[in-house]
């Protein structure tokens, strides 16, 4: 499968794992990272409009380099009881984060912002992931290999942190990172997007 857009894509992300799943669907892109500072105020009372903030900032830093391309950015928070939960600073807050996840629910909303000319599409994806009971051991060599350093929550659902879910209820991909399926369906009703048919 692949796809045609009506101008270059450009990734603003240097996410690996929003690379692959735009890859993995068919779509053409290029990647410039954001250098913006993500230093808004969470809104615990507006958690996804948050989200989406946050892409925005990060995709309009993009395309005020790139004004012709189509600029495509995410950003991925995870928040429980109206806290949110983002990058750890150090592995003690790692183990802190993953510890206060165990045994509970959380939410993971991936904030979405693609900018086109003088057009802007946003929306944001939620995701409900139970923990299990953790073992202390676990959680100490999971953040021991690293893995925990660069993640929202402390955890990657494809990596080993799949470990410790015991459920989720929403788009796993969109907890991976990126609602691929939402937004290539929002690209398509705008016509930003166009699935190439090849012959039978």
């Amino acid at each position: 499968m692949k796809f045609s857009s009506i101008q270059p894509i450009i990734l603003a992300s240097n996410s690996p794992r929003r690379k692959e799943l735009l890859q993995l669907a068919g779509i053409e892109f290029t990647v410039k990272p954001s250098r913006v500072k993500e230093d808004l105020p969470f809104t615990p009372h507006e958690p996804d409009r948050y989200a989406v903030r946050l892409s925005e900032q990060k995709a309009q830093a993009v395309f005020d380099e790139n004004p012709t391309a189509m600029v495509i950015a995410a950003d991925t928070i995870v928040v429980k009881d109206d806290r949110q939960y983002p990058k750890p600073v150090n592995n003690e807050q790692a183990v802190e984060f993953l510890l206060q996840l165990s045994g509970e629910t959380h939410q993971v909303i991936t904030g979405v912002t693609v900018l086109l000319e003088d057009r802007k599409l946003q929306f944001a994806s939620l995701s409900q992931v139970k923990f299990r009971d953790l073992d202390i051991g676990l959680v100490h060599e999971y953040v021991r290999s690293g893995d925990a350093a660069d993640k929202a929550g402390a955890y990657g659902i494809q990596t080993e942190g799949m470990l410790f879910v015991e459920a989720i209820v929403g788009d796993y991909q969109n907890i991976v990172g990126l609602p691929i399926g939402e937004l290539v369906e929002h690209l398509r009703r705008e016509q930003w997007l166009m699935l190439e048919v090849g012959d039978a």
